[in-house]
C-alpha cells in the first residue's frame, strides 16, 4: 500500500506545524500512547502496541454535538484493547469541529494516518474504519482516497449519505406536523434555540396523540415514512409479529429519540454548514412510500383498530403544502456528503436490524450506489440481529474486521455469511454476544446518490 504524493508531502508540513506529541508507555499493556494536534486545531490520538502487527486501524467517531471534542481511535473500551491484545496500531482524530464536520473529518483524519507514518513508519496495511457518522467519513475516505488505504469498515453508517439522510429526517416530522395539526417550524430554524423549541413543540403534540388510537395510528405512519423499527431498543421486549400496538408503543419511544436528537437540532446545525435548507418533499408521493416501508402491515392495521382512513391520510399529505430545498445548500451536501458508488478497494459494511436512528435500509441505498457504479464486487454487508444503534458486541466488530481481513490476505471475499461470522466472534471473545443473521433490508425509501443522474437536483 503506497501513499498518494499529496499525502507524502504533507508529512513535511506536519514536521513543522503539528504540535510535538506527547508520548507515554503503559507498561501493563506493551502501549505506547501518543496525544497530538494537527494543524487543523483537530486532536488525534494514538495507541501502538510494543508487538504492532503491522496493521493500522484508522478509526472515525460518530456524529458529536459538542462542546467537548475528544479525539478517539477505537468504537468502545472493550473493543480497543482487544485489539491492542492482538498487535493492531490504533489511530484517530477529533475533527476539527464538532457537529457535521464532514469536510474537516476526512482531511484530519488522512493528516493523522500521515503523522503516524511519520512517527512509526510505513504500515503493511491500513484499514478505515467507522460507527454512525463516522461510517459515512470512512465511506467518504474510501471513495476519495483510495491509493491511502487498503480496505474500509462501516458500523451502523450513514451510508446513504447527506442528503439522502436529511430528506427521509424530513418526511417523518412532516407526516407529525401535517397529521397532528402543528404549525411548528421544520426547516430553515435560525439558531439552535429556535431547533429545541420546535423540538419541544412537537415532542408535546406527539405525546398528547399518543393518548389516543387515532394519535396512536398517525405516529405509527409518521414512523414507517423513515423505516422506524418495532423493535429498537435493547431495553425494550421484542414484540410478537401481530401485537400492533407494543410494536406502536416501540416506535414512538424513538419518534421522540428522533425529535430530540437529529429532526432539529442536528439539522439546524447542517443547515448552517449547508448554507441553506438541503432537504425536499416537493414531488413524493407517500402513499408510495409507505407501500414501500419495512412496517406498512402495522400502520394498517393500527388505522383499522381506529376506525380511521388511511387514505385519507395519505392524500392529506400529498396535497399539504411542501418544503423546497436551497439549490445551493444541497449542492454542498451532495458534493461533501454524498457518494458515487466507485469503490476501488473492498468495503465491508455491518448493521444492526433494529436501528431506529440509522435505519437499516441504509444499507440497501449504499448497494444501489455501487451497483450502479459496478463496483458490487467490491461490497459485502452483513446484520445483527440486535435492537438500537451501533449496538454490536466487541466480539461482533472484530469478526468484522478479520473478515474484511481475509479479503485483503486471500483476495476473494469468503466466511461472510452468518455462520462464519459467528464463529470468528467467538474466537475473538467467547465471552461476548454474538448474533449475525441473515437479512436483507427493504429499500430505502427517499435515496440519493451520484451514480443515478435522476437523483440530482
Amino acid at each position: 500500500m503506497r501513499h498518494s504524493t499529496r499525502i507524502a508531502c504533507a508529512a513535511a508540513l506536519l514536521l513543522t506545524l503539528t504540535t510535538a506529541p506527547a508520548a507515554t508507555a503503559t507498561a501493563d499493556t506493551g502501549t505506547t500512547h501518543v496525544d497530538g494536534q494537527l494543524p487543523s486545531g483537530a486532536t488525534y490520538m494514538m495507541d501502538v502496541p510494543t508487538t504492532w502487527n503491522g496493521t493500522v486501524l484508522l478509526f472515525s467517531h460518530g456524529y458529536n454535538a459538542g462542546p467537548a471534542n475528544p479525539a478517539q481511535d477505537a468504537p468502545d473500551a472493550a473493543t480497543k484493547a482487544l485489539l491492542l491484545q492482538q498487535g493492531y496500531a490504533l489511530i484517530g482524530s477529533s475533527y476539527a469541529s464538532t457537529g457535521w464536520a464532514v469536510t474537516d473529518a476526512v482531511p484530519d483524519q488522512m493528516a493523522t494516518l500521515t503523522a503516524f507514518t511519520d512517527r512509526f513508519g510505513q504500515a503493511s496495511r491500513t484499514l478505515a474504519w467507522g460507527r454512525s457518522y463516522g461510517g459515512l467519513v470512512t465511506t467518504a475516505i474510501a471513495e476519495r482516497h483510495p491509493d491511502d488505504i487498503d480496505g474500509s469498515l462501516s458500523m451502523c453508517g450513514l451510508v446513504h449519505g447527506g442528503v439522502a439522510n436529511w430528506n427521509n429526517t424530513l418526511d417523518p416530522v412532516f407526516a407529525l406536523k401535517t397529521l397532528l395539526g402543528s404549525d411548528v417550524p421544520l426547516v430553515n430554524l435560525p439558531t439552535q434555540q429556535a431547533a429545541t423549541d420546535a423540538a419541544n413543540t412537537l415532542t408535546a403534540t406527539v405525546d398528547s396523540a399518543q393518548t389516543t388510537a387515532e394519535g396512536r395510528a398517525r405516529i405509527a405512519l409518521a414512523a414507517a415514512l423513515h423505516n422506524i423499527p418495532v423493535w429498537n431498543a435493547p431495553t425494550q421486549t421484542r414484540p410478537a409479529a401481530t401485537d400492533w400496538d407494543a410494536q406502536q408503543a416501540n416506535q414512538y419511544d424513538a419518534v421522540k429519540g428522533l425529535l430530540k436528537i437529529a429532526a432539529f437540532n442536528r439539522r439546524q446545525e447542517a443547515e448552517v454548514r449547508a448554507g441553506g435548507n438541503m432537504s425536499w418533499n416537493t414531488g413524493v408521493d407517500y402513499r408510495r412510500l409507505l407501500g414501500q416501508s419495512s412496517v406498512r402491515k402495522e400502520v394498517t392495521e393500527l388505522y383499522k383498530k381506529a376506525g380511521l382512513s388511511l387514505n385519507k391520510d395519505l392524500a392529506a399529505l400529498n396535497r399539504a403544502p411542501r418544503v423546497k430545498a436551497d439549490r445551493n445548500a444541497v449542492a454542498w451536501m451532495s458534493t461533501t456528503s454524498s457518494f458515487t458508488g466507485k469503490l476501488t478497494k473492498p468495503q465491508l459494511t455491518i448493521h444492526t436490524i433494529g436501528d431506529p436512528l440509522v435505519p437499516v435500509q441504509t444499507e440497501s441505498a449504499l448497494r444501489r450506489a455501487v451497483t450502479a457504479a459496478g463496483s458490487s464486487s467490491l461490497l459485502r454487508q452483513a446484520y445483527v440481529d440486535n435492537a438500537g444503534h451501533c449496538t454490536f458486541s466487541p466480539a461482533e466488530q472484530l469478526a468484522a474486521l478479520h473478515t474484511l481481513e481475509d479479503r485483503l490476505t486471500t483476495g476473494s471475499w469468503q466466511g461472510t455469511d452468518p455462520a462464519s461470522l459467528n464463529a470468528r466472534a467467538t474466537a475473538a471473545d467467547p465471552t461476548t454476544p454474538t448474533r449475525y443473521v441473515s437479512y436483507r433490508p427493504t429499500p430505502y425509501l427517499r435515496p440519493y446518490d451520484l451514480a443515478h443522474p435522476a437523483d440530482r437536483r
